[in-house]
C-alpha cells in the first residue's frame, strides 16, 4: 500500500518540473562533446581531420545504445538509471577538465568523452523512457516542444556562453592559457549535471514499479533477440528506417565542419570570427531560435496532427541548410548577415526536429518495448549524422 502511494504522488508531479531539466541534462554531454570539444581541441592544436574524426566516432553509443536499452526495462527502474548518468557525466566530466594539463590530454580526454556518451546514451534511454511512460500522447505533443527547446538550451548555455567567455584567454594565445581556460569550462558542466542529478532525486516521477525478478544469462539472451525481432517486425519499419536515416543525413555532413569554417581563417574559405562572435551568434542568436522554433512547432503539431504536419516539418529541416552554402560561396564580411543565415539555420532545424522526435514516439515506439524500440530509432537516426560526419574532415 505504501509504494502504490508513493507512485500516486509520483505521478502528481508536473511535469513543468522535470521535462525541462530532464532534457537539458540530456542535451548538455551531448553538445558538449559533439560541439563544444570541437573548439577545445582546436585551440589546443589537434587538426581538423583528427577532431572531425575521433569527436564523430565517439558519437557511436548513440547509434548502438538499442544493444543494451532491453536491460534497462528489466533491472530497477528508468529514474533510476536517469540520476545514476547524471551523476556518472558530471564526475567524468570532471576528469576530462584536469586532464588537460597532461602531456598526452587529447587521448585522455577523448576516451573519457567516449565513456560519457556511453553515460549519456544511457541516460537518453531512460529519459525517454521516462517521458513516454509518464505522459500520453496528448500530453506527449503538447510537451514536444518544450523538451526539444531545452535540450537547446544546453547549446545555448555550452555552444554559446561558456564557447564565448573562452576569448578572454586569446590575449595571451598560448596552449597553456587556453588548457586552464578549458579546464573551467567542463568543471562548469561537470558541476551542472552533478546539480540537477541530485535535483531530480526528488522532482523526477516514476511509475515504474522496480524489477525483482533474477533472469539468467540465456533468458536476458532470449529477450534481447525477442525485442530486436519484435522491433523489425513492425509495420512498413523499412521505410520507417529509411526515412529516420535520411531526415537528419544534410546535418551531419554539416554538423563538424561548421564551427572550424566559422572559426578557419579567410585565405582558407573559413569565415574568420572570433569565438565570442561564434559563442553569440550560434549559442545565443542560433539557440534562441531553435528552442522558438521547438515551441512553434511544438504548437502546431498539437494543433493539426502530426499526419498533416510532418512534410513541412521535413522541409522546413532540410531547407536551412542552403544557408551554409551561401556562406561558404560568398564569404560574407558583414557579421549580421552572417548571423541571420546561422539563425534561420537554427530556427528550421528546431522546428523540423519536433517532427522527427514525435514521429519516433508515436508511430515506431508504441508496443510492448515502447522504451527500447525508441532507442532503436533515434540509434539509427543517429546512424544517419555520424557517418557523414566521419567523413566530413
Amino acid at each position: 500500500m505504501q509504494q502504490n502511494k508513493t507512485v500516486s504522488q509520483q505521478k502528481t508531479i508536473n511535469p513543468v518540473y522535470w521535462v525541462p531539466t530532464a532534457y537539458f541534462a540530456m542535451g548538455l554531454p551531448f553538445i558538449a562533446i559533439n560541439l563544444v570539444s570541437v573548439f577545445m581541441f582546436k585551440d589546443l592544436g589537434i587538426s581538423d581531420t583528427q577532431i572531425a574524426f575521433w569527436t564523430s566516432l565517439i558519437m557511436m553509443p548513440w547509434t548502438l545504445k538499442f544493444l543494451w536499452s532491453p536491460f534497462l526495462e528489466m533491472y530497477r527502474t528508468k529514474k533510476f538509471f536517469v540520476l545514476v548518468t547524471e551523476l556518472l557525466s558530471g564526475i567524468l566530466f570532471g576528469i576530462v577538465a584536469f586532464s588537460l594539463f597532461f602531456d598526452y590530454f587529447f587521448a585522455i580526454s577523448i576516451s573519457t568523452m567516449a565513456v560519457i556518451a556511453f553515460s549519456g546514451a544511457t541516460h537518453d534511454i531512460a529519459c525517454d523512457g521516462v517521458y513516454m511512460a509518464e505522459l500520453n500522447k496528448e500530453e506527449q505533443a503538447k510537451y514536444i516542444g518544450v523538451q526539444g527547446a531545452f535540450y537547446n538550451v544546453a547549446k545555448l548555455v555550452a555552444n554559446g556562453g561558456l564557447v564565448g567567455a573562452i576569448e578572454g584567454a586569446s590575449l595571451e594565445a598560448n596552449k597553456g592559457a587556453y588548457s586552464y581556460a578549458w579546464m573551467i569550462i567542463f568543471a562548469v558542466i561537470a558541476a551542472i549535471m552533478v546539480l540537477i542529478g541530485l535535483y531530480h532525486i526528488r522532482m523526477l516521477p516514476s511509475n515504474q514499479i522496480p524489477s525483482t525478478t533474477k533472469k539468467t544469462t540465456s533468458e536476458v539472451g532470449r529477450e534481447l533477440v525477442a525485442v530486436i525481432a519484435n522491433f523489425f517486425t513492425k509495420k512498413h519499419i523499412l521505410y520507417y528506417i529509411c526515412f529516420i536515416i535520411l531526415y537528419r543525413l544534410a546535418e551531419g555532413f554539416i554538423m563538424k565542419i561548421a564551427p572550424l569554417f566559422l572559426r578557419a581563417s579567410r585565405d582558407v574559405g573559413g569565415l574568420g570570427l572570433s569565438l565570442t562572435e561564434i559563442g553569440t551568434l550560434n549559442g545565443v542568436f542560433g539557440s534562441a531560435a531553435f528552442v522558438l522554433g521547438s515551441l512553434l512547432a511544438g504548437i502546431y503539431v498539437s494543433k493539426f496532427g502530426l499526419k498533416r504536419t510532418l512534410f513541412t516539418l521535413c522541409c522546413i529541416f532540410n531547407l536551412p541548410f542552403v544557408a551554409y552554402t551561401f556562406l561558404a560561396v560568398t564569404q560574407p564580411t558583414n557579421v549580421y548577415l552572417i548571423g541571420t543565415c546561422i539563425t534561420m539555420e537554427y530556427f528550421g532545424y528546431g522546428f523540423g526536429f519536433v517532427g522527427l522526435t514525435l514521429f519516433m514516439m508515436q508511430q515506431i515506439a508504441p508496443g510492448k518495448h515502447q522504451m527500447s524500440h525508441y532507442a532503436f530509432a533515434s540509434g539509427i537516426m543517429n546512424l544517419g549524422v555520424m557517418l557523414p560526419g566521419m567523413v566530413s574532415g
